[in-house]
């Protein structure tokens, strides 16, 4: 075989059309109509065939067209409005540097094992990528001092293609990097930039790759290099790819290497934001490198960085979490054990569950390294701080300190260009900038009821239609009959009420709670002139075959001629895809088993469309059910945790079919509009505009974002700060503090606790209360006494106390007395107790020991 030499051919691009190259490598055209309106007049053809890639597009157009545009005074004035847009948006002074002024110095590094920017940039799978793209957005939109960190997959994730039986089929094409909306990055001298991250079997190098996503880069580490051996090159090859040692070796690339190449790129991140575990490596790196730069010892040093690490779980069932054997992550972490001088058993302790010695997992690594820690839910808050209250024994498990910030979307790259324009006539032109602002969209009751039905008719007969195409173009790659190429081209009502099913296809998703009774769907469908149809997509992991039968299930079903057009199954879910459904659908299906919803994204994004979810009270859904209820959409079931075994499958598909056929149905069809007439059901649009009020300003990720800096970004920066100033003064009175507190913390005692006030008492009067406490060789400044108090329930147990701290007031016999007051606010039965946990200035209470009177 010959020896191939690579090379690049770039456009010639005439010098009246230059600033296509900027507009082409910003990925602000992901979320912005005016430039994607730009390159499509080029070719529209070979733009939707290139999945909307401006770069490949400007590649395999030809010189000929180029030059005729550059001549094209209609061409070039549209060029240069888009062009001054951007520069506009880069040069604007954004929401952070508004409120926390003097704070540019801060860098917040967000790493994420996927992103999803735009279809055209395949690094994502599903919804923690879409998530984290949207992050990106935000952040930049905001003006955020941002930098994101990921993997430049050879592969990404796989292509659908169904087989003839239904069964999901997975094709891995090569990303071609030189054709993407991606630059590499080099250094002063023209080089490309290589870092170098150590394995067990030697180094292995990686290149970088910078997107750049608005006001906010993001770089991508590929190991694809001639200089690694195949194995290594095969690290940054496929997203979510490989056995479990596969695993290990591609989150060390994305910790371990993510902070080499901010370090070889001159950024030193204050806050380090791990989304998800994956990239829980990161901590150890970080502590190398304060203990190398600083002369810190691992303890000093684990105290600077602890303090800036931020941690998101998204995983609310302990399955779905990275969980290795011991020995091999020991085996892969031995070049950085070295280097941090930590013992064997005390790295593995890192990541040690509770539960299993032999494990370790990466969610307990990012808890143990970073001092905050957030679920994507309220209810996700919840269910995360039960996962994870062994790690907390001594702690009621609502005390487990695991907060939760409510994910959202980024309504500019989600809302239809029909629902854009209505918003811009009647909210202003700065609606998505300002999608948090609840007054702003309050005014969405202004928009003219037949205005707004109108509009999504529009994006509804616009997803039919792709539906159509994308249909026929499947049934054509498989060969199918004549037949079924015919019958795609007339699938699905352009004025039927369409509900729309699209997610990851994974068991507890329960994508076929609806086909439980079979008759009873077949006569939901037919309507009786008040027809229904379903749209489905998504995709099942590869290893995943019950995911991949429900998918088979669902492409059966659709092939059945009593229901043939009613159903469809689309497939290759990816985000052209879900614009389309997430807007173009009347009705947002979600059926997952409560509680095994994190948040979820998708409802938000119809939402926002004044699409009406129908889910079960899971995720986000329980939030703003409880919130605004029936006015936004309607709830499957009470809220009740489902059984995970499926018991309670039955039960809430018969409240399923109830909630469509009887609520559902008829509201849509409201107005004269049975048979295909064109009446407007006023009371379905006057839930899309609630729906749209309240829903799209609570989930939007300017929102998401705005908490993260508020309650974790700064705080984490500034604790940081305060630790290391002073040649670290900070964090060694830290370390010291918790190594006294961890020798002397077996001596504490609670000896006694006295009511000083009455056995009964009127509401609203103080319980006095006094402790005695034992400190041993502890002062104390070492500590914080609490009172733990509530009402009563059940057998006199107390669930959910709140904490009152207590105050010195004297040495005493066999301690130190502390006394505190008790607010009764309600009748009842209470009760009291009272304990100690470690305190310092410089860091508050650590409730990772309690000691209970």
């Amino acid at each position: 075989m010959p020896t191939l030499h690579h090379f690049a051919v770039a456009p010639r691009l005439p010098v009246a059309l230059e600033p296509l190259r900027e507009l082409a490598y910003n990925l602000h055209f992901a979320w912005n109509k005016e430039p994607r309106e730009l390159f499509a007049r080029i070719d529209p053809g070979l733009w939707e065939s290139t999945h909307e890639n401006p770069v490949e597009l400007l590649a395999r157009v030809s010189q000929e067209r180029l030059d005729r545009l550059a001549k094209d005074e209609a061409f070039t004035s549209h060029l240069e409005h888009a062009q001054t847009a951007l520069a506009r948006y880069l040069g604007a002074k954004g929401w952070f540097s508004r409120t926390f002024p003097g704070r540019q110095d801060l860098t917040i590094a967000y790493f994420s094992m996927e992103y999803g920017i735009h279809e055209c940039l395949p690094i994502y799978s599903g919804g923690l990528g879409v998530l984290a793209g949207d992050h990106l957005k935000a952040a930049s939109d905001l003006g955020l001092p941002l930098v994101g960190v990921g993997l430049a997959y050879a592969e990404g994730y796989f292509r659908q293609e169904l087989l003839p039986d239904g069964w999901q089929g997975e094709r891995y094409p090569k990303n071609d990097w030189r054709r993407l909306p991606v630059l590499p990055v080099n250094d002063a001298d023209g080089k490309r930039v290589v870092i170098h991250v150590d394995y067990p079997e030697g180094v292995v190098h990686a290149q970088l790759w910078r997107v750049q996503v608005g006001r906010v880069p993001l770089y991508l580490l590929d190991a694809n290099l001639p200089q690694n051996s195949p194995e290594a090159r095969s690290i940054t090859g496929s997203l979510y790819g490989g056995d479990r040692e596969f695993r290990v070796r591609q989150e060390i690339m994305l910790g371990v290497g993510g902070v080499h190449a901010l370090a070889a790129l001159g950024h030193a991140p204050t806050v380090c934001h791990m989304n998800e575990g994956h990239s829980a490596f990161l901590a150890l790196e970080r502590v190398r490198r304060a203990m190398q730069e600083r002369g810190a010892t691992f303890a000093v040093a684990a105290e600077i960085t602890r303090a800036g690490n931020v941690f998101t779980t998204h995983t609310p069932v302990p399955a779905g979490n990275d969980v290795f054997a011991r020995e091999v992550v020991l085996r892969y972490l031995e070049p950085h054990r070295a280097a941090i001088g930590l013992a064997e058993d005390a790295l593995a302790e890192l990541g040690q569950p509770p539960e299993d010695a032999a494990a370790f997992s990466m969610p307990v690594l990012a808890i143990r390294t970073s001092d905050r820690k957030n679920g994507v839910s309220a209810l996700h808050g919840e269910v995360s701080r039960g996962m994870y209250s062994a790690l907390f024994p001594e702690l009621p498990p609502h005390e487990v300190p695991i907060e939760h910030v409510t994910n959202g979307i980024h309504p500019a790259t989600w809302v239809s260009d029909e629902l854009a324009g209505l918003y811009a006539r009647y909210l202003g032109p700065r609606w998505a900038e300002e999608s948090d602002d609840a007054a702003l969209f309050r005014r969405v009751a202004e928009i003219p009821d037949a205005a707004l039905f109108s509009a999504h008719e529009r994006a509804r007969h616009r997803l039919v239609v792709r539906a159509r195409e994308w249909l026929r173009a499947s049934a054509v790659r498989r060969g199918a009959a004549d037949a079924e190429i015919e019958a795609a081209s007339t699938a699905l009502d352009p004025h039927a009420l369409t509900i729309g099913f699209a997610r990851r296809f994974a068991t507890y998703k329960r994508a076929t709670l609806l086909f439980s009774d079979p008759a009873r769907l077949a006569r939901l469908l037919s309507g009786n002139g008040r027809p229904v149809q379903l749209v489905f997509a998504g995709k099942a992991h590869p290893q995943d075959k019950e995911g991949k039968e429900l998918i088979r299930a669902i492409v059966a079903a659709s092939r059945d001629e009593s229901l043939a057009g009613r159903i469809v199954f689309l497939e290759n879910y990816d985000m052209s895809l879900a614009r389309a459904l997430v807007s173009g659908v009347d009705v947002w299906l979600n059926t997952p088993r409560r509680p095994h919803e994190a948040s979820g994204t998708s409802g938000m994004k119809a939402a926002a469309n004044g699409v009406l979810n129908v889910s079960v009270l899971d995720g986000w859904w329980a939030e703003a059910w409880a919130a605004h209820g029936s006015r936004v959409g309607w709830a499957i079931g009470r809220g009740d945790d489902s059984d995970p075994d499926g018991a309670t499958d039955g039960l809430e598909a018969e409240a399923l079919y109830d909630v469509l056929e009887r609520e559902v149905v008829p509201l849509f069809y409201e107005g004269g509009r049975e048979s295909g007439s064109s009446g407007i059901p006023t009371r379905w649009v006057g839930r899309m505009k609630s729906a749209i009020t309240h829903l799209l300003p609570e989930f939007t990720t300017h929102r998401m974002v705005k908490e993260y800096a508020d309650r974790f970004y700064v705080p984490a920066a500034d604790r940081a700060a305060a630790l290391e100033s002073g040649d670290l003064a900070g964090a060694r009175s830290l370390a010291a503090w918790r190594e006294r507190v961890a020798t002397a913390w077996h001596d504490v005692r609670v000896r006694t606790v006295d009511l000083l006030s009455p056995g009964e008492v009127a509401v609203g009067d103080e319980v006095r209360v006094s402790a005695v406490v034992d400190l041993g060789q502890l002062h104390p400044d070492d500590v914080a006494v609490e009172l733990y108090h509530g009402p009563t329930a059940g057998a006199h147990e107390l669930p959910r106390g709140v904490v009152t701290r207590m105050r010195l007031v004297e040495h005493a016999e066999g301690g130190f007395r502390f006394e505190g007051a008790i607010a009764t606010g309600e009748c009842g039965t209470h009760a009291v107790s009272a304990r100690v946990v470690p305190s310092h200035d410089l860091h508050g209470t650590d409730r990772s020991r309690v000691r209970w009177a």
